[in-house]
């Protein structure tokens, strides 16, 4: 994440979290990943892998070409909480060098990608599509977020998440904070257009451990509302309300249909993402 330009940190995190993941190829269908598989009869003769054959004199299929590319839109919350820093790392920042990782394996694959970025005021869309220009536009976007405000009411934005394609994959990157169930009336939402929809959910490691240092307050960074904390004394209730709050939005999601993953800002970007597109991978087995 040292590096700035986002372009080059997708392509560096990519390389760096492909390379431990077996020898298996990237495939096509929403971040999974590709296999071979033997040819067996009735399997379609456009699938075979030739190459495959000339080093092996085998017949393989190569099961990521059985699948049609799909529309992947990613959905940034860009509300004054993603302001929000720890070891000098804001959730913002974490969340574009993630959009960017994904979007580049994505583009890679073939995949059409889409950005959306909900702050107050409005929302910002960049329709989904799969050229290499179309790439560069969505990290130009994705480099010049500012947050601003509280997150938008996205529920009269109904129309943009209907989609035209048949398969789509919405990756929503967000702090999961609202001021009144705003984020999730919208997950509600799309969760009724029978999308297949994966939330990242970004805390920082002093969120999780209350950590701040010798400091005797926390300020909202959505209403400026301060409140004062003494970790020593409320350290224990505050992990017990913690995970009590994880867990109901953990089956909340769920019981949608909502693929949930609660990332830590303290693990490293290319650890996040390997372990995600390998449980995802596991997940369709």
């Amino acid at each position: 994440m040292a590096i700035k330009d986002l372009s080059l940190a997708a392509k560096k995190t990519v390389d760096g979290f492909m390379s431990g993941i077996n020898k298996s190829n990237v495939k096509g269908a929403g971040l999974e990943f590709s296999q071979y598989r033997s040819y067996q009869p009735g399997d379609d003769l456009r699938w075979l892998d030739w190459k495959m054959y000339a080093r092996s004199d085998r017949y393989y299929i190569r099961e990521s070409e059985m699948e049609t590319s799909i529309s992947i839109r990613f959905l940034i919350d860009a509300s004054r909480s993603m302001l929000h820093e720890d070891n000098g790392i804001s959730k913002i920042d974490y969340a574009k060098y993630m959009a960017a990782a994904l979007a580049y394996l994505a583009q890679s694959q073939g995949d059409a990608i889409g950005l959306y970025v909900f702050k107050q005021g409005g929302l910002f869309s960049l329709a989904s599509r799969k050229d290499a220009q179309h790439l560069t536009r969505f990290f130009y976007q994705l480099q010049n977020i500012q947050p601003s405000g509280k997150f938008t009411e996205a529920i009269h934005y109904k129309h943009i998440f209907t989609g035209e394609h048949k398969r789509e994959l919405l990756v929503f990157i967000t702090d999961m904070y609202e001021q009144d169930k705003e984020i999730t009336k919208l997950l509600e939402v799309l969760s009724s257009l029978k999308h297949d929809i994966i939330v990242f959910h970004l805390m920082g490691e002093n969120e999780l451990a209350l950590n701040y240092g010798n400091y005797a307050a926390v300020q909202d960074l959505e209403t400026g509302e301060k409140i004062s904390i003494n970790a020593r004394e409320t350290k224990k209730l505050y992990e017990e309300k913690l995970q009590q709050y994880l867990s109901e939005v953990r089956m909340s999601l769920l019981d949608k249909h909502i693929y949930y993953r609660l990332v830590s800002m303290a693990e490293p970007l290319d650890k996040s993402l390997r372990d995600f597109l390998t449980q995802r991978q596991k997940n369709f087995v």
